[in-house]
């Protein structure tokens, strides 16, 4: 059969029913994620957060990613999976809430500190984040059992495509909403309300519907020395990759809070048009950066089915070089870019070819791995990233925005965004470059 973004759907959609459960809960959660966190930064920015404070929000979600699947586990073991995903859930839907009425506290002054409004987004963020890194070994688990060695590219392919159209639609309805007001705080906090709305329904249908009983992935978790002995157990020939990805993840670490910040206030580019039966269409610039998030999409949805048929043929490590080197270049080209709203778009298509080649980066993660130890090493290898990665946003909003002096008598380091994603651009080129010299295949592809 020829491979095509339906094929993965089809695929998908044969999945059993606890897993189709937990993967729908999935896709709402991503939805929720995708409607608001691309947004985040622009909302930090109006709400008065400099450009070093934005950066240090990328860190906190790295922290966070690195921090919370271990937990997870542990307290998966103490809940039971239907009882700590309702949990989780539930936590989540409580940080877009949060994120929601942040405005409305404003400015205020607790035991002498001043709490500006931007700090409720740091903290909903720590709340929002819970489902959102509770599942990710627990999906690598269940592909890996389910599909042959040199298929998992595909296997990876189905289930990425229907995660991924959250990814799509959620951008792009955060556009329409957008558009309904023209302050951004109002129109955003639209936004928001659909994604406390979509949160709260996908913790109920997961609570209902999802029958654990047979699940025993949350059982695995053994503490702290259990981690240590999957760190050392990591399979050599995933080493190279972790270098070269973490490398590439941490170049995109540092600017990736910043794609809104360039399209709306450093390049400031909207859309303008005239459309045959719609008329006069005219986007302010978030609204535009949703529609530039939902090509970066398509594309992504569109390329990965065939780039992990291709991979069958051409190997895993090419087609993850690929994505590896968009992921690099896309930073400079878009700083770089002139103010034209073509050119952002086209830029944007570019960049959904990064998500090209996430397949076959999932099946030579989890590929190497032993038969039952497909959850535990994708969660050794993103623990340890994402460890690595988590001052990516700090450094990023440094050399953006700069470091302001604590005393406020001026900075400490003077910002310039062309020289934070120039510098990007240069480590990730370094990260795609040491994995092409270094980076094994996975037998099953060669």
């Amino acid at each position: 059969m020829r491979p095509s973004p339906v094929e993965g759907y089809r695929q998908f959609f044969s999945l059993s029913g606890d897993v189709f459960v937990l993967s729908v809960a999935m896709f709402a959660f991503s939805l929720g994620f995708q409607m608001t966190t691309r947004f985040l930064p622009e909302y930090l920015r109006v709400l008065g957060a400099s450009g070093f404070v934005i950066g240090l929000f990328g860190t906190v979600g790295n922290l966070i990613s690195a921090a919370y699947p271990y937990p997870g586990g542990a307290i998966s073991d103490r809940l039971g999976s239907r009882y700590a995903l309702t949990l989780f859930g539930a936590a989540s839907t409580l940080g877009f809430l949060l994120w929601f009425v942040a405005p409305d506290f404003g400015t205020v002054t607790v035991a002498g500190v001043t709490i500006p409004a931007w700090a409720w987004v740091f903290v909903g963020l720590v709340l929002a984040q819970a489902w959102k890194s509770f599942g990710l070994g627990a999906t690598f688990a269940i592909v890996k059992q389910s599909v042959p060695p040199a298929r998992l590219a595909r296997g990876f392919a189905s289930t990425e495509t229907f995660r991924r159209s959250a990814f799509l639609l959620g951008p792009v309805a955060a556009a329409g909403l957008l558009s309904l007001h023209p302050a951004f705080t109002v129109s955003f906090r639209y936004v928001l309300g659909v994604a406390v709305i979509v949160g709260a329904v996908a913790t109920a249908v997961q609570h209902w519907l999802y029958d654990a009983s047979g699940d025993t992935i949350g059982d695995s978790f053994e503490g702290i020395s259990q981690l240590r002995a999957d760190l050392e157990r990591l399979p050599s020939t995933l080493r190279p990759l972790l270098v070269g990805d973490t490398l590439v993840r941490f170049a995109n670490g540092m600017v990736y809070v910043f794609f809104i910040i360039v399209v709306t206030d450093f390049l400031d580019v909207g859309l303008a048009l005239s459309l045959p039966v719609v008329g006069a269409v005219d986007l302010a610039p978030a609204t535009f950066f949703g529609l530039l998030v939902g090509i970066e999409m398509v594309v992504a949805l569109l390329t990965m089915a065939p780039a992990a048929a291709v991979a069958e043929r051409v190997g895993l490590k090419a087609v993850v070089a690929t994505g590896f080197a968009v992921y690099a270049i896309f930073p400079v080209l878009l700083i770089s870019a002139p103010p034209n709203a073509i050119v952002l778009a086209v830029l944007f298509a570019f960049s959904g070819l990064r998500f090209a080649g996430l397949p076959a980066h999932k099946a030579l993660i989890v590929g190497p791995a032993e038969a039952d130890a497909g959850g535990r090493v994708t969660g050794a290898y993103y623990l340890l990233r994402n460890v690595i990665v988590i001052p990516s946003g700090a450094l990023g909003g440094a050399l953006y925005g700069g470091v302001p002096d604590p005393l406020g008598t001026g900075k400490l380091l003077a910002g310039n965004p062309t020289l934070a994603f120039a510098v990007a651009t240069v480590i990730g080129l370094l990260g795609t470059g040491y994995f092409l010299v270094f980076g094994e295949e996975f037998d099953a592809y060669r």
